[in-house]
């Protein structure tokens, strides 16, 4: 991929990397440095993760993501495992580690009680629907509380009226000078994901091709570019 297909200018775009061995993921990355402002890390996809062989020499943001089966993801193993991993990545330096909601406050504050340099990404997904604006509100106000760097609310887009119901969740939290990523995942939330970074969402996510997206709706990151070229 040539280095255009960052679109600098109008966005950014983080590109999710769901491998299942190593050496795909190894080589999923160097393409990722060439594409993307950020890169996510799904650990949960790896077999045999080795964090420090993947982060050594990373040119780019990590975001490590090690997503339980029960929110979307396909680890299947011990919890204080799981957290341990995200603590590795932590002291290994990356520069966001995402921890879903579901985690619960406790073990949540004791990820963030020593986490030197890293951001973390407080996150909520509901793969069934999206609920109203003002549960949207009620929901970020109460993730805001926990005190994250950054707030992640993606829902599944039922219908087209979905995308303006989490679009509209970015100006709220710009508004109160939060920060956040949120958009609608499925074919109707296609929408979301392109204008979520112009209406003040952090980022979008993104995958190399199609076989590759990581969440349901997910565009590849030549697909969103190609986009916002056209729209600007």
């Amino acid at each position: 991929m040539k280095r255009s297909l960052r679109g600098e200018g109008i966005g950014r775009i983080c590109l999710s990397v769901a491998e299942t061995t190593m050496e795909r993921a190894l080589r999923a990355i160097q393409e990722a440095h060439r594409a993307a402002d950020l890169i996510e890390l799904r650990v949960d996809y790896l077999r045999k993760p080795f964090l420090a062989r993947l982060m050594t020499g990373r040119r780019k943001p990590f975001i490590v993501t090690n997503r339980p089966k029960g929110e979307g993801g396909r680890y299947r193993g011990d919890e204080r495992r799981r957290l341990g991993i995200l603590k590795e990545a932590v002291n290994l330096g990356a520069e966001y580690i995402d921890v879903e909601i579901g985690t619960g406050k406790q073990r949540f504050q004791h990820l963030i009680a020593n986490k030197r340099e890293t951001q973390i990404i407080l996150s909520f997904h509901d793969f069934q629907g999206t609920p109203s604006p003002k549960e949207l509100r009620r929901l970020f106000d109460r993730m805001i509380q926990w005190r994250p760097d950054l707030v992640k609310i993606v829902t599944f887009a039922q219908s087209w009226e979905d995308n303006f119901h989490i679009l509209s969740l970015i100006s709220y939290a710009n508004k109160k000078k939060e920060r956040i990523v949120a958009f609608c995942m499925g074919e109707k939330g296609k929408i979301s994901r392109v204008f979520a970074p112009s209406m003040g969402a952090a980022w979008t996510y993104a995958s190399l091709s199609k076989e590759r997206a990581s969440a349901p709706g997910q565009l590849t990151v030549r697909e969103i570019v190609e986009i916002w070229e056209r729209l600007r």
